[in-house]
């Protein structure tokens, strides 16, 4: 058990493994995810920070322009903020929400289909062409099993009581152990395995036949792995600790180089940082020289703008604001973004910073 972690008293009911009552506290009946909206208890890139769903739309709608496709199709759609800022900025794009709630109401979309919830997918998503297939915060939310080790030093599956109370179960499964091996180094006690992730991202991009996926979220590498994990709540905007009783969110970041590798040759990765400034071009121009620094200020709105018209000044300077946020090093900016063309047109794009060939 993760030394910081002090049991709470009191724990009703036999414990479960993690991934089972995760999985039940935010898509069971009476889960998380089917009676609170995300933006009541958080903030994402696309909806809570203010201007930055229109610039991550405005994003979204340039990776479709540059690659020739018609759709979005948004997996873990919320109540449809994303989905709406594209509407507003092309609504020649046809636009496609999945979650496990139902379609909410006035929501400017084409289609909406209800999703099992967790790393299942809806059977009837399939076949997509010509699809932008946008799965933005999606795998942290995928239950997955969490291990720490033994004083031996020994992997075992993690169990939760109702209350958050955690106790050491058996020793970890052979595939789990074999992902523990390849992917956690020595310096980890405590980790959540990443093996229904990478099988939940394998499953999305097999329902395309031709498109891109794209995959946005918080994650690390075998470089940073944190030692302790990260499964962590968060509920009416404050983080907490992991409790699955259906009340608060329940999230671990990703990690990301066993999802790419699991997906292959195809699958390329960039920071959310270099993927925005390198589609919102503009902007990315005047950072580009010091992207690797850290501290790169993003170019100025000229004051000129100001007299000659306030208006756009005051919208320049929010788009900035905004943008900043996105790209923020240490924060938002180091999210992942992993593109995996599928389908002959598609193929040898390159990462969603870079210009598809010419021809």
């Amino acid at each position: 058990m993760h030394p910081d972690r002090q049991p709470r008293r009191g724990a009703p009911g036999p414990p479960r493994p993690w991934a089972e009552a995760w999985a039940e506290a935010l898509y069971g009946d009476d889960g998380f995810y089917r009676s609170h909206a995300p933006a009541e208890h958080f903030h994402t890139s696309a909806q809570g920070i203010p201007g930055a769903g229109a610039v991550l739309a405005e994003a979204v709608v340039r990776l479709c322009r540059r690659h020739g496709l018609h759709e979005v199709v948004d997996v873990g759609a919320g109540r449809g903020e994303l989905l709406a800022e594209v509407h507003r900025l092309a609504p020649d794009l046809r636009l496609h929400g999945v979650d496990v709630v139902g379609r909410p109401s006035g929501l400017p979309v084409d289609r909406w289909t209800r999703s099992p919830g967790g790393g299942s997918l809806p059977a009837d998503l399939r076949d997509l062409r010509s699809a932008l297939v946008l799965a933005h915060e999606w795998l942290d939310v995928v239950p997955c099993p969490v291990l720490a080790r033994d004083d031996a030093g020994v992997w075992r599956e993690l169990a939760v009581h109702a209350d958050g109370t955690e106790v050491l179960g058996p020793v970890a499964s052979p595939p789990d152990l074999a992902w523990a091996r390849r992917w956690l180094g020595r310096q980890v006690h405590r980790a959540e395995v990443g093996r229904p992730r990478d099988r939940a991202a394998a499953d999305l991009v097999s329902r395309v036949d031709q498109g891109l996926v794209l995959l946005v979220d918080y994650g690390h590498t075998r470089a940073d792995r944190p030692p302790g994990g990260t499964l962590t709540g968060y509920r009416d905007g404050r983080q907490v600790d992991p409790v699955p009783d259906g009340c608060c969110d329940l999230t671990a970041h990703v990690a990301w180089d066993s999802v790419v590798d699991h997906l292959g040759p195809a699958a390329t990765s960039t920071s959310q940082r270099a993927a925005l400034l390198g589609l919102l071009e503009d902007d990315g121009a005047a950072a580009d020289g010091a992207a690797g620094t850290g501290g790169a200020l993003l170019p100025p709105v000229p004051h000129a703008l100001a007299r000659a018209d306030p208006a756009a000044y005051l919208a320049r300077l929010a788009r900035r604001a905004a943008l900043g946020a996105l790209t923020a090093p240490g924060g938002l900016g180091d999210f992942g973004w992993v593109l995996v063309p599928v389908g002959p047109s598609a193929a040898g794009r390159g990462r969603p910073d870079e210009d598809p060939p010419a021809g």
